[in-house]
């Protein structure tokens, strides 16, 4: 075999072993901010006056949970805030204060 066959395949082999290795985040890709936005505002329950679900659902604590680790604390704030003004409900503070509280963020002074 020639040096770049091997070459090649030795790469290959790194990528392959490279894939199948579990990351220290687990299995899941990371998403964006926007993937996060999108994610949260589909797991919302709400109508024209509020959302239903922030206390309590445990698919959108897993939700904050994982954006907490991909992301820095400083775009926490972005994410709530647009996924909440998406719904177009009247009550956004009310859903944006329990969002924090459920994600353990603290209050900005």
């Amino acid at each position: 075999m020639k040096r770049t066959e091997l070459e090649r395949r030795e790469r290959e082999l790194r990528r392959m072993e490279k894939k199948s290795k579990p990351g220290g985040k687990g299995d899941r890709e990371e998403m964006s901010v926007g993937d996060y936005i999108e994610a949260l505002f589909n797991l919302f329950r709400y109508d024209t006056q509020e959302i239903f679900n922030t206390s309590e659902d445990v698919d959108i604590l897993e939700l904050l949970e994982n954006m907490k680790e991909d992301h820095p604390e400083k775009q926490w704030d972005v994410i709530i805030r647009k996924a909440v003004n998406k719904t177009k409900v009247q009550e956004k503070d009310k859903a944006y204060d329990e969002l924090r509280e459920l994600a353990g963020i603290q209050a900005v002074a």
